[in-house]
């Protein structure tokens, strides 16, 4: 295999088929004493790691589009707004984007796709973006993949950034993938950490695999734009500067025509309270034994001011809907204050509650895994911990 990503050096091979047993992906194997690579290598590196001998090394090839990489520049924000409000999330992305943009040496930038939306630019300044470019069309004034795609896709060619980041939110995850489908690069979903390689300068993209057990930093080494989602809570936004400048750049694009017709659009009432977006969080897990158990928790949040959230087994039950679910595969959140009532504690779900201020946790098990990252453990039911906890905030608000 000429262009195979390693190489085995035969004289240095002694047989002794670590390689082998530590591919993940079963591309090695053994011909008579020495490793052969006869499968589909992915370039993971693990054989390099794993052989004693140093008979594997990664094959150093020479980049035929090196000068071309070196055309993209800046990082790119994309800023999602809905009816005319920017999104939390695009401001979180700002926050991290500044660092990163700092590291990396470069302007940081936001892109605001949109009809009539122009005066939202200035926002976008004082969260940190030097730069906005925005391009308000008719075609953008309600949200369609195929537009949204088509105008982002135009924007990258004509100004080459080399990085992109989205908010994993309905609306990122739905229309990021097919644009970098569409310029022939990589995407990296759900991340939960970026960094700028200080040697490479390349972006490291740090996302949980394999069910969360373990934690992968991807990079985009031959590809430009080097594109990420991270889901909304992951990052803290940063404050605004009021006094802060940058420069609005409105595009004239053309924008290719909506495929599909607009009838009408229906916002369900149940999702107006967006747990993500929510400073208390009052969420139940298994440990509330029905559904029903769940008024307890909605009047408790409530008394507090804040949103009632749950774990995956509870909305797979139906107990709850699945905009109510917390965790790696519902909605990271970033509360001040959460409160986790009957949740023994997946590592999805600690995943997603990881940028809370402060966590509360009540459960009978007293080895729950959630009591490791708890600030406060009561081992209990949470049926008796529940009412007497409504209690005492009914008696403190009420000034007793």
């Amino acid at each position: 295999m000429d262009n195979a990503p390693i190489i085995i050096d035969s004289e240095k091979c002694k047989g002794c088929k670590k390689c082998v047993k530590g591919c993940p992906f079963s591309a090695l194997e053994m011909v008579g004493k020495k490793a052969v690579l006869v499968g589909d290598c992915r370039a993971c590196g693990a054989c390099i790691e794993i052989c004693p001998f140093g008979a594997i090394t990664a094959r150093k090839e020479v980049n035929k589009n090196q000068a071309q990489l070196a055309n993209y520049k800046d990082i790119w924000i994309f800023a999602e707004q809905r009816d005319g409000k920017v999104q939390n999330v695009a401001f979180e992305l700002l926050a991290t984007g500044k660092e990163l943009a700092e590291d990396r040496g470069c302007n940081l930038c936001a892109v605001l796709l949109g009809y009539k939306v122009s005066n939202l630019a200035q926002e976008l300044i004082k969260h940190g973006a030097d730069k906005v470019y925005v391009l308000d069309d008719p075609n953008l004034g309600e949200y369609e993949a195929d537009t949204y795609t088509d105008a982002l896709n135009k924007l990258i060619l004509k100004y080459k950034p080399e990085i992109i980041l989205a908010g994993a939110t309905a609306i990122g995850r739905s229309f990021i993938a097919r644009t970098a489908t569409r310029v022939h690069t990589g995407l990296t979903a759900d991340c939960t950490a970026l960094s700028i390689d200080k040697e490479s300068h390349l972006l490291h993209q740090t996302r949980p695999a394999f069910g969360g057990n373990i934690m992968a930093t991807i990079m985009t080494p031959h590809h430009r734009p080097q594109m990420a989602t991270v889901r909304p809570g992951v990052f803290q936004q940063g404050e605004p500067d009021p006094d802060r400048k940058g420069e609005t750049l409105i595009e004239q694009l053309e924008v290719a025509a909506r495929k599909l017709k607009l009838i009408r659009s229906i916002r369900k009432e149940d999702e107006e309270d967006d747990i993500a977006e929510a400073e208390v969080i009052v969420s139940g897990g298994r440990g509330m034994m029905k559904g029903e158990n769940f008024a307890l928790l909605e009047e408790l949040a409530k008394l507090l001011g804040g949103s009632v959230g749950a774990s995956r087994p509870c909305v797979d039950a139906g107990w709850v809907p699945v905009s109510r679910q917390v965790g790696q595969t519902g909605k990271t959140v970033a509360p001040k204050i959460y409160l986790a009532f009957g949740i023994s504690g997946a590592i999805q779900h600690l995943a997603g509650i990881s940028a809370a201020d402060y966590i509360i946790a009540v459960n009978r098990d007293e080895r729950a895994p959630i009591f490791g990252i708890a600030n406060l453990g009561i081992v209990g039911d949470v049926m008796d911990v529940l009412p007497a906890l409504i209690d005492v905030v009914k008696k403190t608000k009420a000034g007793n």
